[in-house]
């Protein structure tokens, strides 16, 4: 029984757990995946929004980091669907630990300090210590303010680079010109998106979607090509294996600048950039070279997104998932969404017509026996049509 505003007091906090952690608790070095971030920051996201009291959101949030650790592997190599649906899956893991902490299940304590917790054997060991900057209570939550915007569907890092991929590309006729390009970026470019991650999933035409949206050379070459970024039709496998663009994706490599790196851990906003600098060096002897540090949505890019921005984006992609009605219905409700009393919260709900939902025939442990006519397919193992 709670109003919009409950929600968005819920979503602040959710978002200061989750950027305090990854401010103060590096997960990559140590090949853990950002959902263990996720689990906690959505247990406690849930338990403001329920004003539930402090004891219970702290056993919900043990038990959320405790079931939503995992390895990095799903960002690596052949990457599946799962990278995909493992932060909804840490979300349904949270919901999951806020239920049984309101029950009365405790969680493992200390999960973090424990003499077997996250620090001593995922983290940097028993003898070290984080300090995660917390608000104190009473003080506002502006972490949110610090979370960046994705203008296009792929890996956060490649951004910029897709940007400045767009103005290079203008001036490139012959994309069979072009003798090599050089990526100088950071350290985590480098070595999660770039050549520096020894993955050759990362040069496959063959590959995923969920692989190339982690490849920085295939994200460049298309976004140099296209001039555009789409976040179907750039993936489509008959995009993927274009002759001119399989040809030109193999020229592409990565190399980490400690410029670069210094800039992609620098504490100062003003300084912090997640971009690079990308050198075409053509056959005929001539080099292009330019460089951009934060992507044109930044709030400190070259066009920082505004209100309009977001609702197009939103419309973009739920094109051919929810009808037009709906949405346009969905965004003018949600921008009330302060003034949203308990009654009228559930307006936010996204409606689908029946008809544009698909059902999975195959059979499985929780629809063993189930499956009869359409009609009579359980409604939980529907899916919408993507």
């Amino acid at each position: 029984n709670r109003s919009g505003a409950d929600l968005i007091r819920g979503i602040a906090t959710g978002y200061e757990i989750q950027i305090d952690l990854a401010r103060a608790i590096c997960l990559h070095k140590h090949k853990i995946d950002h959902v263990a971030h996720l689990g906690p920051s959505v247990a406690a996201g849930i338990g403001t929004l329920l004003r539930l009291p402090p004891s219970v959101i702290y056993q919900a949030i043990g038990q959320a980091l405790h079931v939503t650790t995992a390895t990095r592997q799903s960002r690596k190599g052949e990457i599946s669907s799962w990278k995909a649906y493992a932060p909804a899956h840490a979300g349904k893991m949270a919901v999951e630990s806020v239920d049984r902490a309101m029950l009365g299940e405790t969680a493992p304590t200390p999960i973090y300090e424990g003499e077997d917790g996250v620090i001593a054997w995922m983290l940097d060991g028993k003898d070290a210590s984080y300090q995660v900057p917390l608000p104190e209570v009473g003080e506002p939550k502006r972490a949110i303010l610090s979370s960046f915007t994705k203008e296009h569907s792929a890996e956060y890092q490649s951004q910029a680079l897709i940007d400045l991929a767009f103005r290079m590309g203008k001036n490139i006729t012959n994309w069979d010109d072009v003798e090599d390009v050089l990526i100088e970026t950071s350290h985590h470019t480098h070595y999660v998106i770039g050549s520096g991650s020894n993955d050759p999933q990362k040069f496959d035409p063959q590959a995923s979607r969920e692989t190339l949206d982690h490849s920085i050379m295939y994200i460049v070459a298309v976004a140099l090509q296209d001039g555009c970024w789409h976040h179907v039709r750039s993936y489509e496998p008959e995009r993927a294996r274009r002759d001119d663009t399989m040809r030109l994706w193999k020229k592409i490599h990565t190399i980490e600048k400690p410029e670069w790196t210094e800039r992609y851990h620098e504490s100062d906003p003003d300084r912090k950039a997640f971009g690079g600098r990308i050198i075409i060096r053509m056959k005929d002897g001539r080099v292009l070279a330019d460089e951009l540090a934060v992507a044109n949505a930044h709030t400190l890019g070259a066009t920082p997104w505004q209100r309009d921005d977001y609702i197009k984006k939103f419309l973009t992609l739920s094109e051919g998932i929810v009808p037009k009605a709906e949405a346009e219905r969905f965004l003018s409700v949600v921008q009330k969404l302060p003034d949203l009393t308990a009654g009228e919260l559930h307006q936010i709900e996204l409606n689908v017509p029946p008809q544009d939902m698909q059902f999975n025939r195959v059979e499985s442990i929780f629809n063993f026996g189930q499956l009869g006519s359409e009609s009579e397919v359980p409604r939980q193992h529907a899916a919408l049509m993507t």
